[in-house]
């Protein structure tokens, strides 16, 4: 992804408030704000044009990252009809400076956003249906950097929902890879900057140690949710990992595959047997 300079105005000085942000040589422009500034967004002049808008969230029961998208000829008008739904609180919209997003142009990014945000699988959106409308092909081509614009701006807002598992080290080397091993299962990953990640096809243990009820039941309680989501499948007397999952440690990773508290340093080695520790220490 091309380098940024992204600029955030703050109107009111808080971070936690109305946001404002912009790339430079960009026509597009951001605008964030906690579900409590809604009506003060909706004030703005930008939110008079067309563009796409975000509604971030979580499940009140499980407290699973939830995510609305979509798209308006006139965003005031349809963030006024969002006041119904209840899990969201939050939301970012985007808009091009020079008005000149056409009803094809925010459909086709919602589109395209809609598969990515699928494919990443950060959050579960609740909304999975849209049109795939055609467009000439140099207009695609301004949409895709568009898009691309909005993946750089979304996490400087606070989300990570277009931001790839393992986009930062893609290009790494395999020999790079930790793993982790308990009994029969064999797991892959690395620390990311967000935390870490284990690899698709990474396996951990089908039953968990019989301490784990008591003393961590957390890990418990995230295994079932990895076996719920269709992250982890049972096979041949193992649990495999079906996609690149994102953990918020390495302790956390290791605890699943191991079925149990598991101290995340240690259990992560590098393929000449060197610990997560010792390697960063």
């Amino acid at each position: 992804m091309a380098s940024a300079t992204i600029r955030l105005f703050l109107p009111h000085g808080n971070a936690k408030r109305l946001r404002v942000g912009e790339v430079s040589n960009w026509t597009g422009k951001a605008l964030a704000a906690p579900r409590t500034e809604l009506d003060d967004l909706l004030l703005r002049d930008e939110t008079g044009n067309s563009g796409v808008y975000f509604l971030f969230g979580s499940d009140p029961e499980t407290g699973e990252p939830l995510a609305y998208i979509g798209e308006a000829e006139v965003i005031r008008d349809r963030l006024k009809q969002h006041k119904t739904k209840d899990f969201w609180n939050s939301v970012v919209v985007f808009v091009s400076k020079d008005e000149n997003l056409t009803k094809a142009h925010i459909r086709y990014l919602e589109n395209r956003i809609l598969n990515e945000a699928k494919k990443i699988a950060r959050y579960r959106i609740e909304n999975t249906n849209s049109s795939n409308p055609k467009l000439p092909e140099s207009d695609r081509e301004d949409m895709e950097v568009f898009l691309s614009r909005i993946q750089q701006v979304l996490p400087v807002l606070g989300s990570d929902l277009l931001t790839p598992i393992i986009d930062s080290f893609k290009n790494s080397k395999p020999e790079t890879a930790l793993i982790c091993k308990n009994k029969e299962a064999v797991a892959h990953g690395k620390r990311t900057e967000t935390g870490f990640v284990v690899f698709k096809d990474s396996t951990a243990v089908l039953i968990e140690r019989p301490s784990a009820e008591t003393q961590h039941p957390y890990v418990i309680s995230l295994r079932k949710k990895l076996i719920q989501d269709g992250t982890l499948v049972e096979k041949d007397g193992i649990l495999l990992f079906t996609r690149d999952t994102a953990f918020d440690s390495p302790s956390a990773a290791a605890a699943v595959i191991h079925g149990g508290g598991a101290n995340g340093l240690t259990a992560w080695k590098n393929n000449l047997g060197k610990m997560l520790k010792e390697l960063e220490a």
